[in-house]
Parts: C-alpha cells; structure tokens; sequence
C-alpha cells in the first residue's frame, strides 16, 4: 500500500535526542527519542499493558532505510526491532501532545518513572557552566560557576535567556545568535535539553566579542 504521507528531509540531533522529519505536506515533526521508544510497535509490547519506561535518556544510535516506506531505529538500549513507516511517523508527529498526555498518565498509573537518573527532590537541576574568551570573562568576572537552576530552565536557549538576565552587559554577550554552545563537550542546539549535572560551554562566535 502507498503511502499517504512522504518524508523530503531526515534529520537526526543526536546530542539533543531528536529525529526531525519534514514531510511533503510542508509538516515538519521534531520528536523525542524517548517518545519514538516508548511508542514503538513490536509484537512484545502490543501484548503487554504495561507502557515502557525508564527511557528519557535514551537515544537513537542509527537510522536504516526499510525499502521506500519505513525507517527501522536503533536505539542505544539495544531495541531494534521497531519499524515506523511514513504513515505511522507522521501520526506520531500530528497526535504527539495527546498521545504523550496518555502516555504520562500511563506510567504514573503504573507508579513508574521516566528516568533512572537520580534528579533533586526540588525539581531544580544543577549545572557548570563554563566561559570562554577574554571579553565574556571581563562581563562574567569567572571561568566558570556552578548554576542550581528552576525546573523550567531546562534547554539551552532557556539557560541564554537565564543568563541575559543577570545585567545589561550580558544580554547581547549572551544572545541567542551570539554564541556557541556545548554540552558535556558536544555541540548543542538552542533546544538541546540540559539535565542535572551537564557541563555547558559557552563560547562568543565573533572573537571580538
């Protein structure tokens, strides 16, 4: 059978853990892996009522083309075995925020929990940020600091904004198209998620900053 919807770009964001798909349609879906894992089909999971969990770190290590309508994903926990055509990817796009609703009920109905990760019982997450270059060092006064951030600082961009307001002097050090930004030595997007205990690196692109 053909299908209804066809993909004109795949792209991965490794470190931030997500498959972007841009459809024909001119729809562009950024999923999570944890979401594509959780929501996998396999005859294992379609007889259990028990939903996946445990898998917000988790990452998709490699993509493989299934002929001309379907990607096969390999996940870094060792699950290969599902199978997402077109049609069932840009389902899991258009219906993410309900089907992710459904999804956390589930797993709190099952008094089960996303991560294994140890997080503080506060919700905040703690990070070091390090700086670079001499003119970002004369506005941060430091190297680097250790930062115990709210709840909803959890991406990059949101840790930018985070620190654009600590004076005048840091917002344009610290805008958006300013810097560059890694993430445990990895570069990182502005929707990179940050998790307890990252170290972030912050570097201006134009050195005269």
């Amino acid at each position: 059978m053909a299908s209804k919807h066809t993909p004109v770009e795949i792209k991965l964001h490794q470190k931030s853990r997500i498959l972007e798909i841009a459809f024909e349609s001119g729809d562009n879906f950024k999923y999570p892996c944890e979401y594509l894992r959780t929501h996998a089909k396999s005859a294992e999971m379609e007889t259990s009522d028990i939903p996946v969990a445990g898998k917000a770190e988790v990452n998709i290590e490699k993509i493989e083309p299934q002929g001309s309508y379907a990607l096969r994903l390999f996940f870094n926990d060792g699950y290969d075995s599902g199978i997402f055509s077109w049609d069932t990817l840009y389902d899991l796009g258009a219906n993410y925020e309900s089907n992710w609703k459904k999804y956390l009920k589930a797993i709190e109905e099952h008094g089960l929990k996303r991560s294994t990760r140890e997080k503080p019982e506060d919700g905040k997450i703690k990070i070091k940020v390090l700086y670079f270059m001499t003119n970002m060092l004369k506005v941060t006064k430091r190297e680097s600091e250790e930062l115990i951030l709210p709840e909803n600082i959890n991406e990059v961009q949101k840790l930018l904004k985070y620190l654009r307001l600590k004076g005048k002097e840091w917002e344009p050090m610290f805008a958006d198209d300013a810097v560059q930004v890694t993430v445990n030595k990895q570069f990182a997007e502005l929707f990179t998620k940050l998790e307890h205990e990252d170290e972030i690196g912050i570097v201006p692109i134009n050195k005269d900053l």
